[in-house]
């Protein structure tokens, strides 16, 4: 029977044709999303635990019952408690330097970049006090605690946050009018009184405002580095 012939008799008896399906972008397999969702997880008990007991106060049996994870989901995605810390800080570092770079790279002044570097750095750990807390606790234990691989690793996780930020103000150098200093002796002038405030207060020190800090310490960091005329 030819082809055409055979069409009307399957439709008459309710078959249907096969139609091509859209060709749609093809998703991730269930497996790999499942494996991170399970880490954001483990991360995200982590974090809870490191906020009641501290970094040095939690091992990573608490963390499994946080998250209610099995032992093999915990090991199969991180070998140690420190494998897990320097996921989560590099998680935080991630978070913070991509909500300083957005504020810093809308200024279009060397003064309006340095005092938006310092005030985006005080309002985002205002807003994410357990983040924050957990990242100074964290970054005491960088130099000594941390192994060389994960150390090599926190310092590549900083570089790529600070790329885009350190773009917006190379020209602000060039000019003259950012000291063309090294980025960690600008960082120590720029925030190292935010860094000490901002640890007393997650440390309980009620006085030290962050609302009062945002309206002090840029103006204090940009008279650090400003070129004086003449």
């Amino acid at each position: 029977m030819e082809m055409e012939a055979c069409l009307p008799v399957a439709l008459d008896r309710g078959y249907r044709l096969p139609v091509a399906s859209r060709a749609t972008r093809p998703s991730p397999p269930r497996r790999r999303r499942d494996g991170e969702r399970r880490r954001s997880e483990l991360l995200d008990a982590a974090l809870r635990c490191f906020a009641r007991r501290g970094v040095l106060g939690v091992g990573i049996e608490d963390i499994r019952r946080e998250a209610g994870a099995s032992p093999s989901s915990v090991y199969n995605l991180f070998a140690d408690i420190d494998e897990i810390i320097l996921a989560l800080l590099v998680r935080v570092f991630d978070a913070l330097f991509a909500h300083i770079a957005a504020r810093v790279r809308r200024t279009r002044t060397a003064e309006g970049a340095v005092r938006a570097l310092v005030d985006a750095h005080m309002e985002w750990i205002a807003l994410h006090p357990e983040q924050g807390r957990f990242m100074y606790q964290a970054m005491s234990l960088e130099g000594a605690g941390l192994r060389p691989q994960a150390r090599e690793q926190l310092v590549a996780a900083k570089a790529r946050g600070l790329q885009p930020i350190l773009e917006h103000v190379q020209p602000f150098v060039e000019r003259g009018a950012i000291p063309k200093w090294p980025p960690a002796l600008l960082d120590v002038v720029l925030l190292g009184a935010a860094h000490e405030a901002l640890r007393r207060w997650l440390a309980g020190a009620s006085e030290l405002d962050p609302a009062v800090l945002r309206k002090r310490l840029p103006a204090l960091a940009w008279k650090s580095v400003r070129r004086e005329p003449g």
